[in-house]
């Protein structure tokens, strides 16, 4: 018993953010609320634009298929919501020195889904709303609701169970989660297929409602 030692000390380990530097941890998950919020915002407003203007009802009158319409529309944002990623993520780098040891690509991959999902909702929203400040203010309601419920200022396992069986439903979670495995803990493909899997659900039937429930003037 005399040689044992007096003190057992005990020297935590931190992996993936070792100095548990804030920027780390909450910056890929601003990334997800640029992207979210400008394309769902846009992408609401603009057909919403059409029927303020006058030019939608010209156009549903024309031999134009409504899934042709609806790609034609949302397709320059879902190549913005490109471009706000890559800004995001070279300012994430370059100001911030955020780490990104996972894939890029595989980044951009998954984006690719999930702003189908985003651009779906956005198109929903505006098949019922007249005026784009409704569409505004609708889209502002989910994106808060999506951002609370996203695990990115609130850890997920501290809110009551009825909380986290909802944000199962929530897609704004599932970006947040990827973003940061795959940025911060070099998540492969594999790691993130859960996610990506129900992106791609949620991106299925949030398109199929909006253009099922489009209306167009045969």
């Amino acid at each position: 018993m005399a040689n044992a030692p007096k003190d057992i000390v005990t020297i935590p380990s931190f992996w993936y953010n070792k100095t548990l530097n804030y920027k780390t941890f909450m910056v890929p998950g601003i990334l997800v609320l640029l992207v979210t919020m400008i394309t769902l915002f846009l992408s609401g407003m603009n057909i919403v634009r059409e029927k303020e203007i006058g030019t939608l009802e010209q156009m549903n009158v024309t031999p134009i298929k409504k899934y042709q319409f609806i790609i034609g529309k949302l397709f320059p944002f879902w190549i913005l919501g490109f471009v706000l990623l890559t800004v995001g993520l070279t300012i994430a780098k370059v100001v911030f020195n955020v780490p990104i040891i996972g894939s890029l690509g595989l980044i951009y991959f998954y984006t690719a889904f999930y702003l189908l999902v985003v651009l779906g909702m956005g198109l929903f929203i505006s098949n019922f709303t007249d005026t784009q400040q409704q569409a505004m203010f609708i889209s502002w309601f989910f994106v808060v609701i999506f951002i609370l419920m996203s695990g990115l200022f609130t850890p997920i396992e501290s809110m009551p169970m009825w909380a986290q069986y909802v944000t199962e439903f929530n897609p704004v979670k599932y970006f947040v989660q990827v973003t940061r495995m795959v940025m911060l803990k070099g998540a492969d493909f594999n790691d993130i297929l859960p996610q990506l899997t129900k992106t791609v659900i949620y991106a299925v039937i949030m398109n199929g409602l909006a253009v099922w429930n489009y209306k167009k003037t045969n």
